[in-house]
């Protein structure tokens, strides 16, 4: 059974720091890119970040670049997301999301709210 969990989500005062992290199983972690994704109320759900399958490439929306960290843990099968200099505009429902191919799997979000 496939399975992404994502964990770390919270409340966090501006300017201020949180660690997301997305446990996988039921498929082969090391060869999918794995992606975050956020949703804000009323928003399309957009791209965060991504990271290729061996962990050596990533990308950032340019609105996160230089804040947001992704990175990968191929042996433990976990995709992590570092935020930092948080802003309430960053406040959304966060998803790990991996592909392969023609495959997609999708975590069930964790909610992230930045607000003083």
């Amino acid at each position: 059974q496939v399975q992404l969990v994502e964990s770390g989500g919270g409340l966090v005062q501006p300017g201020g720091s949180l660690r997301l992290s997305c446990a996988a199983s039921g498929f082969t972690f090391s060869m999918y890119t794995m992606n975050w994704y956020r949703q804000a109320p009323g928003k399309e759900r957009e791209l965060v970040a991504t990271i290729i399958s061996r962990g050596g490439s990533t990308n950032y929306a340019d609105s996160v670049k230089g804040r947001f960290t992704i990175s990968r843990d191929n042996a433990n099968n976990t995709v992590y997301l570092e935020m930092k200099s948080l802003k309430p505009e960053d406040t959304a429902v966060y998803y790990c999301n991996g592909v392969f191919r023609t495959l997609k799997y999708w975590g069930q979000g964790t909610q992230v709210t930045v607000s003083s």
